[in-house]
């Protein structure tokens, strides 16, 4: 049987390359999704240790800007942080990573899939429903999520074989991609304790402080600092960069697919810099009513991305309302890290509403304004609430006779 793994180099898919072959029988090829994180050393890492394990081949797809295009510009457009604190870092990148997986077995001929999904977490739901939608002839094993070995079950079996375990010995499961990098067990299974300081990745003895102007066209970041790159280049570069100063660090507990709770550390430069520029650029072109719906919506895109339904056709309406609302978010938003925090020091933008009016708050009102329209709006909004202060004094009135 020939099987086609998704890889990512951790260890429950560094030992199901191994099992597969020696419990099953398959002869496996490893696939990489590449949607960012990686290393120059860390793929060429991947590579041996994949081969190491048994792997036929290693494949490596890099799969940046599609992520980019499908998935993180929504993300920028909708403001995404779930809980209102995570930016949905990795897990927004499972659909499009089954999707290439499926894509790669059914071009290659393949006989299965495989993931490394566990039975606690969101990522088999999202791999399955993806599969299901966009493959559903394709057999799909998930022995790590079936079988449920712990992930001391997992170590000692690959030091029994012999074979290579992990760089971080697989205490910490460490995910990382383009939109930050999440890390989950150890600490993270109870909700008083903090990482080590050794625990974390990106940002580990950042500190410092700098200064960024960050230019945005139809809501997509294009340059920094006065040059242009790709959006690719640019987020590569704020996570190097705002990583180096500390910036980015959280916590997230929240609700999973399953009902359970579950608890993260993850480190976001790139993302926590963008949408905070991101918004206040926003605020400043946009209407009161655009950022009320587009925050709601925003919202809903957000959660239905981490259940799995990235390829629900609801998530199309979205998106197209999310391009609608991003024509005017154009221009440049200066950007304040230190102390490991994210300050927007200020916007400007061709589309400026601020600019369109000669008022100017708490001085003067716009030319032409009539001051008994402002009394007369006071009174229309205060009505219901004056209706219903009087409807309360004749209850009392009648209750008292």
């Amino acid at each position: 049987m020939r099987v086609l793994l998704a890889y990512s180099g951790g260890l429950d898919t560094s030992y199901l390359v191994a099992w597969l072959i020696r419990e099953q029988g398959a002869q496996v090829s490893a696939l990489t999704v590449d949607c960012g994180g990686f290393s120059a050393a860390e793929k060429i890492s991947l590579r041996e240790r994949a081969l190491a394990l048994g792997a036929t081949e290693h494949r490596f797809v890099d799969a940046r800007a599609e992520m980019f295009e499908r998935v993180l510009r929504w993300l920028v457009a909708a403001n995404v942080r779930r809980g209102g604190v995570y930016p949905l870092s990795v897990g927004a990148e499972r659909g499009l990573q089954a999707e290439v997986l499926a894509r790669e077995a059914l071009a290659g001929g393949f006989d299965a899939v495989a993931h490394g999904c566990t039975a606690a977490g969101n990522d088999q739901v999202r791999f399955e429903a993806a599969l299901t939608t966009i493959a559903p002839g394709l057999k799909v094993l998930a022995p790590v999520r079936d079988l449920a070995p712990s992930r001391d079950d997992q170590r000692a079996w690959l030091s029994k074989h012999n074979l290579p375990i992990p760089p971080a010995g697989g205490r910490y499961s460490v995910n990382a991609g383009l939109w930050g990098l999440t890390i989950g067990g150890a600490e993270m299974g109870d909700s008083t304790q903090a990482l080590p300081d050794a625990a974390w990745q990106w940002t580990r003895g950042g500190s410092g402080e700098a200064r960024l102007k960050l230019d945005f066209e139809n809501g997509v970041p294009v340059a920094l600092d006065g040059v242009r790159m790709s959006p690719i280049d640019l987020i590569e570069r704020l996570n190097h960069d705002g990583g180096r100063l500390g910036v980015g660090r959280g916590y997230h507990l929240g609700d999973t697919v399953l009902g359970i709770k579950g608890r993260i550390a993850f480190e976001a430069p790139a993302a926590e810099i963008l949408l905070d520029a991101h918004r206040e650029l926003e605020k400043l072109v946009l209407t009161e009513e655009q950022r009320f719906w587009k925050d709601h919506l925003g919202d809903i895109y957000g959660r239905r991305l981490h259940q799995g339904l990235f390829h629900d056709p609801f998530q199309r309406d979205l998106e197209a309302f999310f391009a609608s609302s991003q024509v005017r978010v154009q221009g440049s938003a200066f950007v304040r890290l230190a102390g490991g925090a994210v300050q927007v020091e200020g916007v400007s933008s061709p589309y400026s509403l601020l600019a369109a009016s000669d008022a100017r708050y708490g001085e003067r009102p716009a030319t032409g304004s009539d001051p008994a329209g402002a009394v007369g709006l006071a009174r229309v909004m205060a009505e219901p609430a004056r209706l219903h202060r009087r409807a309360g004094e004749a209850a009392a009135k009648e209750a008292a006779r």
